[in-house]
């Protein structure tokens, strides 16, 4: 795909954008943060480029990023890898998030957003009737 086709969910770009947007970042400034703690190699510890990320923001389409990128871009955000990891998941695999009313339970679920309303339910009451058995 050509770099300036819009990816079909901008999960990874929102969160990016909406955190320089509150730590008043540039693109640039932001690469040069985003630096992977364990990377062993100094030419591997920045993988982000600006034009990377100004692409990611604008919902162009990119190569999904690895887990050395996600790790770096997690500092460079200065948010946990899992927030990270969920909105890049959800972008680049369809895979969202659902929690227990608690917080205390997770499941990933292929194409949530798109389930109807009552198979959404449906998922939620599983998760919450897991997370109940588990406390018992």
């Amino acid at each position: 795909m050509a770099p300036d086709t819009p990816q079909e969910r901008t999960d990874l770009g929102d969160l990016v954008a909406t955190r320089i947007a509150d730590l008043g970042l540039s693109y640039r400034r932001l690469a040069d943060l985003c630096v992977d703690p364990e990377a062993e190699d100094e030419n591997e510890a920045r993988p982000w480029a600006r034009g990377t990320l100004e692409n990611l923001i604008k919902g162009r389409r990119i190569t999904a990023p690895t887990l050395p990128m996600l790790r770096a871009l997690a500092v460079g955000l200065s948010l946990h890898l899992g927030q990270v990891q969920e909105a890049a998941g959800a972008q680049f695999l369809g895979i969202d998030s659902v929690w227990s009313q608690d917080g205390q339970a997770r499941a990933l679920v292929l194409g949530f957003r798109e389930m109807s309303p009552e198979d959404q339910a449906k998922v939620l009451a599983l998760i919450e009737e897991k997370t109940q058995l588990r406390r018992d």
